[in-house]
């Protein structure tokens, strides 16, 4: 056995030793390469022979030699950074590996405590743990006053009587909730209003400048009050610190109804940023300051405003689509937005079958700042809504005193309707309206819709209840409504035909009148 051995031995150091002198050959070939005092040996070996163009290419040869080595030293670095870089690599996602597995454990052991916790709730009802989810999500009846189930309408009476009784585990709708305990027994109230429009004008005017030093001009405030009788949905735009959103905030001021404001962020993408959506894990509605103002709106007939602040920030069609299509409709009993596809028995009042009627008597008031770090408004927004430019500010006047006030939404409607009733547009006005609508169809290859003739003809109608000319009302909603789709044409290619179009408003309107149509032109000139 000892002979083996050192047989054995004997046969594996021919290996090893090789092993060695490879290693070894490659280390004391890289100190060799280094060897300097060898370079030097050889060049002070030599120097007594070299002339002067030998010592050039002599120098030559070392800056070569320094070049080659240092690269040797890059190489070299760089193949271990990059070693410990993939090892490094590997440590983290091993260690995110464990990290995600201890987290799995945790989520197991939470489900677990989840399930133990629902099966002692359910087990006090009397019922087997095993139906405890078919409770939460039938959409048939339930004996118990704390199950959810179909929700209905018949009862009211009753579900009025048990508000206070349900429990708050089994409300998916917590502020709206809230909203009906408070109006139990609301009555809507009237403020006997008396004041006219024009009256209206003015009140407004004096308490944004006596009470809150915001000044605007009276036809700011007339062009504001018209555009609410024509929609419900106003844009204010301009250059930033002219005073949109003080605008908005001071009516919410006046009708002692504060704006409720919602800022619009670049991540809205659909309508949950207004509305809230319905979590499945908590089982809870997680609602929003809009959707609670709205419910909130239903039960009163006061008057109510949200701000969409910054609107055009993220794009209107994405959050605001449904919305536009809604307060399209000719009824408002098809004002409906369905918020959960199946109703619970503890479900708000105003909740029918999980949808929610929209209340007529809640305005929405956009703001725009048009620069680069925005979206562009699209037709179909600018088509249903009433832009109103603020691009200066309001100059100081010494106003009269004005105290807040509340409105009856009826009684501002009303004023409203009798506005339009009393101030149809004149058939000389609409003539000229209607020459103007073939001159730009046949320079311009744009027209007008049904859609804007109706709202022109509500807004002018109460721009003149409110104290202002029939023609200044039809040149504003002109400017702002009709000629701003000049922007989407080809402006060099409509340049030539923007003085004949000024000349034709001034034989068809009078040189004195439609300065805002030939303002508007005349910044058209300029752009192109």
């Amino acid at each position: 056995m000892s002979t083996y051995i050192r047989f054995l031995f004997e046969f594996m150091s021919v290996f090893f030793s090789g092993v060695g002198l490879i290693f070894g050959g490659i280390i004391k070939g890289f100190i060799q390469m280094f060897n300097i005092s060898e370079y030097l040996s050889v060049i002070d070996f030599y120097r007594k022979d070299f002339g002067g163009l030998e010592w050039i290419l002599v120098i030559l040869a070392v800056i070569i030699m320094i070049v080659i080595l240092g690269l040797i030293v890059l190489i070299i670095g760089f193949v271990f950074r990059r070693y410990f870089k993939f090892r490094k690599t590997l440590v983290e996602q091993e260690s995110m590996l464990e990290e995600i597995g201890s987290l799995n454990r945790q989520v197991a052991t939470l489900v677990q405590e989840k399930e133990q916790i629902l099966a002692m709730k359910v087990s006090q009802l009397g019922l087997k743990p095993g139906e405890s989810a078919s409770i939460a999500t039938s959409g048939g009846s339930s004996t118990s006053s704390g199950s959810v189930g179909e929700a209905n309408t018949s009862e009211e009476d009753s579900n009025d009587e048990n508000l206070e009784d349900v429990s708050l585990d089994n409300i998916r709708f917590t502020k709206l909730h809230a909203i009906d305990l408070e109006y139990k027994d609301y009555k809507i109230q009237n403020y006997n209003n008396t004041f006219t429009l024009q009256e209206l004008v003015e009140l407004f005017r004096n308490f944004a400048a006596s009470k809150l030093r915001l000044y605007y001009t009276t036809e700011m405030i007339r062009l504001f009050i018209s555009s609410l009788s024509a929609t419900k949905l106003v844009i204010l735009q301009g250059i930033s610190g002219t005073g949109k959103t003080s605008l908005a905030y001071a009516w919410g001021k006046f009708i002692r109804n504060d704006a409720i404001m919602a800022s619009v962020q670049p991540s809205w993408r659909d309508r949950t940023e207004l509305f809230g959506y319905f979590n499945e894990f908590t089982k809870k509605f997680n609602e929003t300051d809009v959707l609670k103002g709205m419910y909130l709106a239903g039960y009163t007939d006061d008057v109510y405003l949200t701000v969409l602040d910054e609107m055009n920030i993220a794009r209107v069609e994405y959050y605001f689509a449904e919305m536009l299509s809604i307060l399209e409709m000719p009824s408002r009993d098809e004002w409906i937005i369905e918020l959960v596809p199946s109703s619970w028995d503890t479900d708000p009042k105003r909740l029918t079958n999980g949808k929610l009627k929209i209340p007529g008597n809640m305005w929405y008031i956009g703001t725009i700042n048009n620069d680069d770090s925005t979206f562009a408004v699209t037709d179909k927004v600018y088509d249903r809504a009433m832009p109103i430019d603020i691009n200066d500010k309001g100059q100081v006047f010494e106003p009269v005193e004005t105290d807040s006030m509340n409105i009856n939404n009826s009684y501002l409607e009303g004023l409203f309707a009798e506005a339009k009733k009393n101030h149809p547009l004149s058939s000389e006005m609409e003539q000229k309206i209607e020459e103007m609508d073939d001159y730009v169809i046949k320079h311009f290859r744009i027209a007008f819709g049904n859609r804007i003739v109706k709202q022109m003809k509500d807004f002018v109608a109460t721009y003149i209840e409110c104290g202002g000319q029939e023609v200044d009302g039809v040149d504003y909603y002109i400017a702002r409504k009709i000629l701003r789709k000049f922007e989407q044409l080809n402006l060099a290619y409509i340049r030539d035909e923007i003085d004949p179009y000024i000349e034709f408003l001034d034989k068809t309107f009078g040189k004195d009148h439609f300065n805002e149509c030939k303002d508007y032109l005349n910044r058209l000139k300029k752009m192109v």
